[in-house]
């Protein structure tokens, strides 16, 4: 097949040739925006899943049907060394200055930008990264206490009046949102919590690791009514079938069902996975349909890939305690796993070793599928280690 015209796209919040299986969650934001625009209320929602299940792709074609319906949106990824109020500013800001441009909204859209300014410098000496352009005056009293809960909700409370005055929804989309410190993740809650109170069209679409959930019930008690976390899953096998097979067919190229069914069952329907193994296997095969000895040439290869970059990349953000940690782990199989096991393996105390644990669920490369358990975040990595850290040591 000719590589330039290979269909598949593996990498990091690359969409896909096809979003497969994830229409429900689609129709469920969908919802939520309708809603909030005819006046009724509805959940801001957060979309919970592992590394590499698709959730900024996801969350990227929402904001996309959104604003294909004439909603306002802002789109926000979080790093880790970036305070909440100075990510949100400057979007902010040019959403209420969309929004000013409609007749019916002008007035209320350039309160809104005057208590931005307010937020903006009040915050200045506790978030000194708050960079953002002033259009219009602060006005006194408005968003400028200086306390970042009490200042945000009422800048979020003009927000809503503006887009409510517009017609139209005020939609946060905000990526890795396990970033956001704990102090303002909950000042985002508390406020997000009074526009619901005030049946203001503005919410919140948000997206992350598993590790969200606790963050959120953490940070303010009441979240779990404030919020819905539908989860973002590997695909099922039809699904799975439907993201290999249908950009192949596209351009006329088809894969003998033993072949498919391999390369679903070889990735356990993780989208990523199933990204790589149609790049290799494309690449790999001549004639069409694609075959299953095509497929085991192409594992060979995909496999050597993801070892070389997937996987090495996140072994080496490691310490060498944690790589102890994810060999006990490996070397009891693919998980999940109970703590006092992995602890047993390493002839250790559960005790001693969670602040190790804890350390490797921050960096992503496990989490607590239920409380005790430990799993690894992507499909095959124990394998990995088997392949590398096991065999060296």
């Amino acid at each position: 097949m000719n590589p330039i015209t290979n269909p598949y796209n593996p990498g990091a919040g690359t969409p896909p040739p096809e979003l497969a299986g994830r229409d429900e969650l689609r129709e469920k934001v969908r919802i939520c925006i309708e809603r909030l625009r005819i006046g009724n209320s509805a959940k801001s929602l957060i979309l919970v899943g592992l590394r590499g299940v698709g959730k900024t792709v996801l969350l990227d074609r929402m904001r996309s049907d959104a604003e294909g319906t004439g909603i306002q949106t802002l789109r926000i990824e979080a790093p880790e060394n970036k305070s909440l109020p100075a990510m949100l500013a400057p979007e902010l800001r040019k959403a209420l200055l969309r929004m000013s441009t409609n007749e019916s909204a002008k007035e209320v859209s350039q309160r809104a930008l005057r208590a931005l300014a307010g937020f903006a410098k009040g915050l200045k000496l506790k978030f000194a990264d708050i960079e953002v352009g002033f259009d219009y005056e602060p006005e006194r009293g408005l968003a400028d206490n200086g306390e970042l809960e009490s200042d945000l909700t009422a800048l979020l409370v003009q927000t809503g009046e503006a887009a409510k005055a517009a017609n139209t929804v005020m939609v946060m989309f905000i990526d890795e949102l396990q970033y956001v410190k704990e102090s303002q993740f909950a000042a985002l809650i508390a406020a997000l919590h009074r526009c619901a109170h005030l049946r203001l069209p503005i919410t919140l679409v948000g997206a992350g690791l598993p590790q969200l959930l606790a963050l959120a019930g953490e940070a303010k008690s009441y979240s779990e009514r404030l919020f819905e976390y539908p989860q973002v899953d590997k695909l099922n096998t039809s699904a799975a079938m439907d993201a290999l097979r249908k950009p192949a067919q596209q351009l006329g190229v088809n894969y003998t069902d033993d072949a498919a069914l391999a390369i679903v069952e070889k990735t356990q329907g993780y989208p990523y996975f199933l990204q790589e193994w149609g790049k290799h296997t494309w690449d790999v095969a001549t004639t069409s349909p694609i075959t299953l000895d095509v497929v085991k040439t192409a594992t060979q290869l995909t496999i050597a890939g993801l070892d070389e970059s997937f996987f090495k990349v996140r072994l080496e953000r490691t310490t060498p305690g944690e790589r102890r940690y994810l060999r006990a782990m490996a070397d009891l199989g693919p998980g999940p796993h109970r703590s006092g096991d992995i602890a047993n393996q390493l002839l250790k105390t559960v005790s001693t070793q969670a602040p190790v644990r804890s350390s490797l669920i921050r960096k992503g490369i496990v989490w607590s599928p239920t409380h005790g358990d430990t799993a690894f975040t992507v499909p095959l990595f124990h394998e990995y280690l088997l392949r590398t850290v096991l065999a060296n040591s």
